[in-house]
């Protein structure tokens, strides 16, 4: 696995991964009422855009696809953190989480 910066094409794969993360990962804890509270699957992704541009994004690739991303802002806020539900369990979290952390401490 590695992590590279967002680039604007990826973000219609993250808007995906979330929406599928939210209704498969976290079904086990929230009702399908809240889930799709929470995640509608109607991003609006110039907004997305705009947070990640921001933001220090991080994209997580394994085997050349996207399996995870998250965003941090200057003052240590961990805004997103969300790994493809076929991807749990391997440690992309901790790494994505890892350097956006270090990234807060470099500025």
């Amino acid at each position: 696995m590695q992590l590279r910066k967002y680039i604007i094409s990826d973000c219609k794969q993250l808007a995906k991964i979330f929406y599928q993360t939210v209704h498969s990962i976290n079904a086990k804890d929230y009702t399908k009422e809240q889930l799709d509270v929470w995640a509608t699957g109607k991003v609006n992704l110039k907004e997305w855009n705009k947070s990640f541009l921001e933001h220090y994004t991080l994209v997580a690739i394994k085997n050349n696809e996207i399996v995870g991303f998250g965003d941090i802002d200057k003052t240590g806020y961990l805004d997103k953190l969300f790994v493809h539900k076929d991807y749990q369990r391997e440690g992309i979290a901790s790494a994505i989480c890892n350097e956006l952390e270090q990234s807060v401490l470099m500025i």
